[in-house]
Formats: structure tokens, sequence, C-alpha cells
């Protein structure tokens, strides 16, 4: 049983003496205010509060959620006013009890209604203070460690909302330490008999596995020392809720599931993982298509680990998980895992600080949505990571989109025949346009018609590439006309800048661009011009150019397909090279400008085909480009000498360089390589990575 004095010892590791004597003053009134109090086990009810804030203190929380934890049910159970924790220990604990005790006092019937109103609370009392939750959450996980003195009902229902509700949040959170806990001691609840065969038959099957086990990772092992690398290596079981999930959803039997070995590796640095990665895919034969890097491309709760299955002796398959440390306390406690609550304004926050302190403020600055079934996916992880939004079907299944999309954008992610049919929108029952920017939480619904068919004017607000690739090859099949239009009523407004019209034109200079251009009807122009397929800019100068005026052939080399008879420059803040996906911007007194595709200073104009147009080099283009590059690596005497040599080897030239040491031992140098095209800046960053001592090399741009 733990104790106050145990308690504070372990806080001591992490907390000034001054909060962990807070924490104790906030046991003793909790104390005293429970006092005659007692649980259904006969324990005094002191001690549900104390292992709740045990809990909080595993996951190295602040002091005042530890004080909130243990006075976590005054409010409810002891009749104490919120304002008198208001004035005995300040306004932020007062709000975090109070809080907690508003959470506590839900229970529901049906999983639906638990989800419309629970979550909802939920996403109100977290739009206070994050911390709400992760104090209820260590209530609930002691309550379900306690679960064996209520009778079998209650014991039942209260499990039940444990795996439909509180795992959820957990697992939303990134934290899958206690989610596992959470399933399996619901499970245990709400199956007892399962539970136990399962249980069985997992400590039979790890008696026989156990030699197989110790050989691959023993192998595993052996592996790293001949690599020089150092990392922990240990097996992991998959829990019982999990393998009855599988034995029931996928229909698998149990020898199935446990005949896949699981292991995990972790190491110190990110760099490390990869180089792991390597050892182990030279170890044991890869299975093709089973690699997935969640270290650059996280998982939407924050978790990061490299995965992998390989073939191992005789056949085993193995999988494979390759993390650091700060990851491996990331995937187990999640947000807690992150924890930096109103540090000091005079700090500077780094790396992981930085990122937890911008997760928490997202959460506090969170303003209550729309009223009706808001699942705690909208008051958490759309906050959490705002580059993405979660919006709702009709029927609750979640869709996340990239920021911005639009209904059309929701409509292909569907289904594709959604999309190609889709006529208008419904945003939370109300109708809306097509175009409109999606909020997070909101409930989308299509309204589509049989013999609808896309508009070409979408490729001017979608935002995804399933809708954009869907739509052009949805517009390739469609009636010309539609196209047509478009190309003509572009074509007409630049034409109109020049005080000309269609109608105006002279037939013979219509034809002599049909030829230029190897096409064989005006329509067929127009078309191409609907489609973005030319600017429409470009074909009115074309067009209006007088028989004496010369104007570059359409066909003749350029570096840049498609821009005949424009001024041409190059963004400088992408610096695009060949072999770069480009677009031009045609900009008033610089005329056509290229930028590179993920340039974020066209971001607003880029799906306008009045502005913007996709762009291709042109197959012989010569030249030199410059690109600037960044360079860190140990500080080291002659180190530009090196540089210039290793650029110089590798055909490039150095235009411009600078340096700045970081600190004594490291150097950031930047340089402005000229280069012919990315194959040639390939190389010679290849042949800068050959130098002692370098880091990182990263290529500046927009």
């Amino acid at each position: 049983m733990p104790s106050i004095d145990a308690l504070a010892d372990r806080l001591s590791t992490y907390l000034g003496d001054e909060q962990v004597n807070l924490v104790r003053r906030a046991y003793f009134y909790a104390e005293q205010a429970h006092d005659g109090q007692r649980r259904r086990s006969g324990e005094a009810y002191v001690t549900h509060p104390l292992a709740v804030a045990s809990i909080l203190a595993d996951m190295h929380m602040d002091h005042q959620s530890l004080m909130a934890a243990m006075l976590h049910d005054v409010i409810e159970d002891t009749g104490i006013a919120k304002e008198a924790l208001h004035a005995q220990f300040g306004e932020s604990v007062a709000e975090l009890v109070d809080g907690v005790s508003k959470l506590t006092q839900m229970n529901f019937e049906t999983k639906a209604e638990a989800q419309a109103e629970n979550f909802q609370k939920m996403a109100m009392a977290m739009a206070r203070d994050i911390r709400v939750i992760l104090v209820k959450l260590a209530d609930r996980l002691h309550n379900m460690r306690t679960l064996e003195v209520l009778s079998g009902e209650k014991r039942r229902r209260i499990a039940k909302e444990t795996l439909e509700i509180y795992a959820p949040i957990a697992n939303r959170l990134g934290m899958h330490s206690m989610r596992v806990e959470f399933e399996d001691l619901g499970f245990k609840a709400m199956h007892p008999m399962r539970s136990e065969r399962i249980r069985a038959a997992v400590r039979r099957a790890r008696g026989n596995r156990k030699e197989i086990v110790t050989r691959i990772e023993e192998s595993l092992l052996h592996c790293l020392e001949r690599e020089g690398l150092s990392g922990e290596v240990m097996g992991r079981e998959k829990h019982l809720y999990s393998i009855y999930q599988k034995m029931r959803g996928k229909r698998r039997a149990f020898n199935e599931i446990m005949d896949v070995y699981a292991f995990r590796i972790v190491v110190d640095k990110v760099d490390t993982c990869y180089r792991v990665l390597g050892a182990v895919h030279n170890l044991y034969k890869p299975l093709p298509g089973r690699f997935k890097d969640y270290i650059a491309i996280p998982k939407a709760n924050g978790y990061q680990s490299l995965h992998t299955t390989l073939f191992g002796m005789h056949g085993v398959p193995i999988e494979i998980q390759i993390r650091t440390r700060e990851m491996e306390e990331m995937a187990n406690n999640g947000i807690a895992a992150h924890w930096l609550y109103k540090s000091n304004e005079d700090e500077t926050p780094k790396g992981n600080h930085a990122r937890a302190r911008q997760w928490v403020k997202g959460v506090l600055e969170m303003q209550q949505r729309a009223g009706n079934s808001l699942e705690f996916i909208e008051s958490v992880k759309i906050d959490l990571f705002p580059d993405e939004v979660y919006v709702f079907t009709p029927k609750g299944r979640i869709m996340e989109l990239p920021k911005g999309s639009t209904a059309v954008d929701f409509a292909y992610a569907v289904h594709t025949d959604v999309g190609n049919t889709c006529i208008a929108c419904r945003i939370n029952r109300r109708l809306a346009p097509l175009s409109q920017a999606l909020e997070s939480g909101s409930t989308v619904e299509i309204v589509s018609a049989p013999g609808a068919r896309p508009n070409p004017a979408w490729l001017n607000f979608v935002v995804t590439g399933k809708a954009r690739t869907h739509i052009r090859h949805a517009l390739k099949q469609q009636r010309r006309s539609e196209s047509i239009n478009l190309g003509e009523r572009l074509l007409n407004k630049v034409l109109a800048s020049f005080e000309s019209h269609l109608d105006k034109l002279q037939p013979e200079r219509q034809q002599a661009v049909l030829t230029e251009y190897r096409l064989e009807t005006f329509e067929d122009l127009l078309e191409d011009i609907g489609l973005g397929n030319r600017m429409a800019y470009v074909v009115a100068r074309r067009l209006l150019a007088s028989e004496g005026e010369e104007l570059p052939n359409a066909e003749s080399p350029l570096a840049i397909r498609g821009t005949e008879g424009l001024v041409l420059s190059y963004a400088k803040c992408c610096t695009p090279i060949p072999g770069d996906p480009i677009v031009g911007h045609l900009s008033a007194g610089k005329g056509m400008v290229v930028h590179m595709d993920t340039c974020r200073n066209i971001s607003e104009v880029r799906h306008n085909p009045e502005k913007c147009i996709q762009l291709s080099w042109a197959k012989d283009v010569t030249g030199e480009f410059n690109v600037e590059l960044r360079v860190e690596l140990e500080h080291q005497r002659g180190l530009i000498a090196l540089l210039a040599g290793s650029v110089n080897a590798a055909d490039g030239n150095i235009e411009k360089i600078s340096m700045d040491e970081r600190d004594g031992r490291v150097s950031v140098v930047q340089l402005v390589v000229s280069v012919h095209d990315r194959v040639h800046l390939a190389r010679v960053i290849k042949k800068l990575r050959t130098l002692p001592g370098v880091m990182r090399i990263t290529r500046v741009k927009a």
C-alpha cells in the first residue's frame, strides 16, 4: 500500500521541495475531508486519491495535477465547495478538481449516448486544461485495478464503458501502456473465462517459445555488436485483449497469432535507428511491403518508430520495432511524456519540449465547437495536429483530410464515384458551397446525382492529390464542351486585357498557332487551356502577334517547356533546378517566375489557372543553376578548403559561402553551389557526405 512519505520520496526526484510540500498538504486536506469514509474494499477512502496521484507520478506529472488527484473526489463526496479549494490551493488546482468532478458525474446507458455526451463534456473540460483528462484517466485506471470488489453487473458496466470510451481516449493521446492495461482489465471483467483461457494459453506458448525467442534475441544483439551499434533488445508479447480481438475479428487461430515473434530495439539517437534497420535487414531477409517509417511520418497521436517484418531462422516471421528512448517514452505515455506546462517564459524550449508546449497550448486555446455529438477526436486530436482536419460522415465515420480541404476533397475521400457525381453538400445539415473549406468536427453530407460529372473549376480549389487526379481523369472522359467553354472564358479574359476578343482574331493567325502547337482544331486549343495544359496568357500572346513580329518558336529548345514568348526568371525563394517539379507564376513586371511545385510562397495561387500553370523542364536543358546547401559538421581546421575541394571534385562550383559557429564544436556552413540539375546536385551532396565530421546536409528552400 503506497504511503504519502513513499510518494514524496519519488516526487523529490523531479519536483522541488516546495512543490512536494504542496502535494503533501493536498493529501492531508483530502485525508481530513474523507475522514470516516471507506471504499468497498474496506480500506480508508484516502488510499484511492493517493493511488491516483501515484499513477500520475509514474508519468512525472506536475505538482498541480498531483494535488488535483489528491482532491479529485472532495467536491463530489464531501460537500466542500470549489471556492474553498480555490482559497486553499489556488485557481488552477480548483479548476482541475472541478473539471474532474464533472466528468465523474457522467453515467450512460448506451454507447451512442456515451459518445455523444461524454466526449462533449470532456471537450469542454479540456478546453480549460488538458490535465483534467489525465487525472480522470488515472482515476479510472485505479478503479479498474480494484474492480473485483464490485458486483458482477456493475463490474461489467464499468468495464464496458472503459473499453468503449477510456481505452480509446488513452489511445488517442498515444498512451499505449495505459490503453493496454485498460483493455486487459476490461476484458477480464467482461469475459473472465475467455480472459483466463487466453492467459493460460499464452503461458504455455511462452514456455514453448522461450528457446526460439532467446536465440533470436541473441542473434540481434550479436548483429548490433558486429556493426558497432549499441541498443537494448527486448521481446514483445501481444496483450490478451489484442489477441482476443484478432481471434474474433480476423477469424484467426491462437497459434497463428502467436507464431509471429515480436521484438523491440531501443537506441539513443534517431540516425542509429536507421543504421540498426540496415543491420537487421542484412541479418534476416525483410518481408516486402511490411516496412513502415513512422519516424519520418509520425502517427497522428505522435507515435514514432520504424516497423519491419523479417523472415527469421527456419522461416519464422519476426516483427521488429526500432525507436529511440524518447520515442519509447512517447509510445508508452503519450501526451504525458511531452509534459511541459506553463514553463518559465524566459526559458527557450527545445526539441520535444517546444513541441509539447505547442501541443498543450493548442488544446488550451480550444473553443467549444458545434454542439452535436462532439467526438473526443474533435476536442484533442484536431488541435494537437493543426495541419489536418477531422470531419464526420453522416454515419459517424471519421475522415482525416489535409487542412483547407473542401467538400469535393471529402467526396473523393469517401469514394471516387461519390466525388464524380457530387452536385452539392450539407455541412452540419446546412447547404454550403462545394468550395467551402471544412472545419474540424463538422459533419459533411454529399448530395449526388447519377448523371452528374466533375466540374473543371473544381481544380481551382481542391487540395488532395486524390481529388485532383480523379477530376483530371474524369475530365478526359467527359464531354469536351465543358472544358472548351472554360478555356474560351479564360482566353477571352486575357484577350480583353489586350482590347481584343476571340471573334476579332484573324483565321490565318489562328491556323499558324495551331500548326505551331501541332493541334488540329481551335477547339482542341481551347480544351487544352480549359484542362490546364496551356496557359491562356501564352496562347493569347501568340494569337495577337503580328506577321512581322518574331516570337520564340513553340517547339524551339527552351529551359522550360510552355514559356515561349515570356520573360522567364527563377524564384530566389526556392531556387528550382532541372529535375525539380515546377510551376510557373505570372507576376506583374516579372513575367513568368518559375517556382518549385512545393514552394510555400505560391500556395495561395497554386491552383488558380489564371496565375499558375504546371511546367516541365526541356529534355536538353543546359546551363548552371544555383542552389543553397546548409552543412552541419564538426568544427575543424581547413574547413572551407575541405568543402571547396569536395564540391570541385564533383564538378560543382561554390558561388558563395558563409560560416557560423553554433558552439565550439559544431559549425554551420551555408553554401551556394552551381549545378546542372538534381542528379548533379545529388553527386555534390554525396561527395560532401564523405567528409569526416559531416552530421547533416540539407537543401535550403521555401
